[in-house]
């Protein structure tokens, strides 16, 4: 239910992590269904090396597939073939529910399909820095999508966790400006609004913002807090 309800919030689009995230393939293909309903794009993001699980979520409906830790062109070009129908890829026919979630027919998906399923593969080291020109120019490939956080931790050799720092600031604005030099998208994960619009200066399009236990944990304690006044008050607490 907690994917609907960031949709019907007015997210253009919801994120399902199946990779650092608790979703497993069942839960994701019910979230793909409930994200449709709720009227926004659908996303997932799955394991490192998983190409056949990206092949499964975009049968059960996912529009955008992210994959991790890419760093070569090789596994940018077979992440992205899986994702694509012949001749671009190999991916393998049975889209039924994709077909029915987007309101098309199977002739019509086939038709629309590589255009419409997006390969986005994740610049997150600096192995993948250093080859990014090559991952580029895998014409498979829809764009990229960035993680600060490991970024930030292989940027600094492990020392540090610092996805808002400088030095990762640096390497994201270079990652977006030679994704759109590509002719690529450029996507980014945001950990706060002031991130966002750093992001969107540097030319970034797409930008996943917030996580969903965040969101949450926030909310319940502003709610306990407005509330606090109840603990001076004998026999009286606040539960859920």
């Amino acid at each position: 239910m907690v994917p609907e309800l960031f949709a019907r919030a007015g997210y253009e689009a919801v994120t399902l992590d199946l990779q650092h995230g608790m979703f497993d393939f069942e839960a994701a293909v019910d979230s793909l269904g409930l994200i449709a309903l709720g009227g926004a794009h659908r996303i997932a993001r799955i394991p490192v090396a998983d190409n056949a699980l990206a092949g499964r979520l975009i049968d059960m409906g996912a529009e955008c597939i992210i994959a991790p830790m890419i760093n070569s062109r090789e596994e940018a070009e077979q992440f992205a073939r899986a994702m694509k129908y012949p001749p671009m890829g190999e991916r393998s026919w049975s889209p039924r529910r994709a077909a029915m979630l987007s309101g098309q027919t199977d002739h019509e998906y086939l038709t629309n399909s590589n255009s419409q399923t997006l390969a986005l593969a994740m610049i997150e080291t600096q192995e993948a820095i250093e080859a990014l020109d090559d991952i580029l120019s895998v014409p498979e490939l829809d764009g990229i999508f960035v993680g600060p956080s490991d970024l930030s931790l292989s940027l600094s050799k492990g020392t540090a966790l610092d996805p808002n720092g400088p030095e990762t600031a640096r390497a994201c604005a270079d990652i977006a400006s030679k994704a759109k030099a590509a002719g690529k998208i450029a996507g980014i994960f945001c950990l706060s609004a002031e991130m966002v619009e750093e992001a969107v200066a540097q030319g970034y399009r797409l930008l996943s913002y917030g996580i969903d236990t965040v969101f949450i944990d926030g909310a319940a304690r502003t709610a306990l807090g407005e509330t606090a006044w109840t603990k001076d008050k004998a026999g009286t607490g606040i539960g859920y």
